[in-house]
């Protein structure tokens, strides 16, 4: 058995889920496409319609205009076929950023279903413990 698609590691839909982030994050939206979305796949970004290549097509446009995209992802949790990753996102070196979770469902080991929530960084907040 091939132990990518094996569903028996723990990780490996976490692992698929950061991947995808990451390779988006760095401008390779093609290839995270091409290696884990689902021909089925949906998402539920209220700003795109809900189809693969509306979104695709966004991810490349958001890439080619921040082309020093940074995804640091704090946590990431796994319970059976969902995944939710917690990240702090930054579009440019100077940018504060956002606190950004994504939550994924897999089946067959591919993202079928997506969903991202998204919160800016405050410039001053009076919250001693910061977003993360």
């Amino acid at each position: 058995m091939n132990t990518e698609q094996s569903p028996t590691s723990t990780n490996s839909l976490k692992e698929k889920a950061v991947s995808f982030l990451q390779l988006v994050a760095s401008g390779n939206v093609p290839e995270a496409y091409e290696r884990y979305i689902s021909p089925d796949f949906r998402h539920h970004n209220p700003y795109f319609r809900g189809d693969a290549d509306s979104l695709m097509i966004a991810m490349e446009e958001n890439a080619a205009k921040n082309p020093h995209k940074i995804l640091e992802v704090k946590l990431a949790i796994q319970e059976k076929d969902t995944v939710a990753v917690h990240s702090h996102v930054k579009q440019n070196p100077d940018d504060l950023g956002g606190a950004v979770v994504h939550i994924f469902r897999f089946l067959d080991n591919q993202i079928v279903e997506l969903w991202d929530i998204g919160q800016p960084i405050p410039k001053d907040s009076p919250n001693e413990n910061g977003m993360f």
